[in-house]
């Protein structure tokens, strides 16, 4: 009876130890456009919260949205809005997205940087990217095929850039689909003939350079007076009002603090976008 007790006594204390190794922490899923200002959000939140573990796992928008409606994250990062669908996969679950804006984004164009290419038009990107232009030459580069590097499906700016460039129309069969901004900015700084797209932190990386579009460069300045042609917002997502330490984290991300980290890794805090809004206004 003793041993039983004890054995008892032991299981109840691994528990309760399990407990607590569980306690503070956050698994934080989805967009990796949204993943540079999480990162850094995360380990200045870290700092100041010494009880509190947040992992963060980066596959894209669609994959946010699975894990916030299965349960597996509290708080899913998203660089384009749910679907309805969604949503109501979610509701039909007990789940009730509550969207969160966080910051403002473009997608930027990318070639490889020996490519003489400097700017493209909304059209000429649709036809690129849906495969009827194959040849650098027909969009004034030199003699070339032209790479495709696109971004799949569960990505929010593959969704995106499908919306409001290739206006719904599929995406080239023989593009080189890539699982993240990274992976899709590293294809194409090290392939001559590429052409990619990715939010703008990931613009700037050795190896590559954007191209304008439509004359205009994708950039916070041309984001805020409206004149680039594909800009978004960047979103959190929390089932219902958030609580606890993920409530604390999403305050500390909306905060002065947590802005100037959006605005380090160049992207666009809501504040600059608000005073653009009033100043157009005036």
């Amino acid at each position: 009876m003793k041993r039983l007790s004890l054995a008892l006594a032991t299981s109840m204390l691994v528990l309760g130890l399990a407990a607590t190794s569980f306690a503070g922490e956050i698994a934080v899923k989805g967009s990796t456009t949204v993943q540079p200002i999480m990162q850094k959000a995360v380990e200045a939140f870290m700092a100041q919260h010494k009880g509190v573990s947040i992992s963060i796992s980066a596959s894209g928008s669609g994959d946010g949205a699975k894990a916030l409606i299965d349960g597996s994250t509290p708080l899913a990062m998203m660089s384009r809005e749910m679907k309805g669908t969604e949503i109501q996969q979610a509701n039909s679950k007990g789940v009730h997205p509550k969207q969160i804006v966080i910051a403002y984004d473009c997608i930027t164009p990318i070639v490889n940087s020996s490519n003489p290419v400097k700017n493209l038009t909304l059209a000429q990107l649709k036809d690129i990217f849906t495969g009827k232009v194959t040849d650098w030459k027909e969009v004034g580069g030199a003699a070339g095929p032209i790479a495709v590097i696109s971004r799949d499906s569960s990505s929010g700016t593959f969704e995106y850039w499908g919306e409001h460039v290739l206006k719904n129309e599929r995406v080239y069969a023989r593009a080189q689909m890539q699982a993240s901004n990274g992976a899709v900015a590293q294809v194409v700084s090290k392939q001559k003939g590429a052409i990619g797209y990715v939010g703008l932190a990931y613009a700037k990386a050795p190896g590559l350079k954007d191209l304008t579009v439509e004359g205009v460069s994708g950039s916070i300045a041309t984001t805020l007076n409206g004149t680039y042609p594909v800009s978004r917002g960047l979103y959190l997502y929390t089932n219902g009002e958030p609580t606890g330490d993920t409530a604390k984290l999403v305050d500390y991300i909306l905060s002065p603090a947590g802005q100037k980290i959006v605005a380090s890794v160049d992207y666009i805090p809501l504040k600059s976008l608000t005073a653009a809004k009033k100043g157009k206004k005036k």
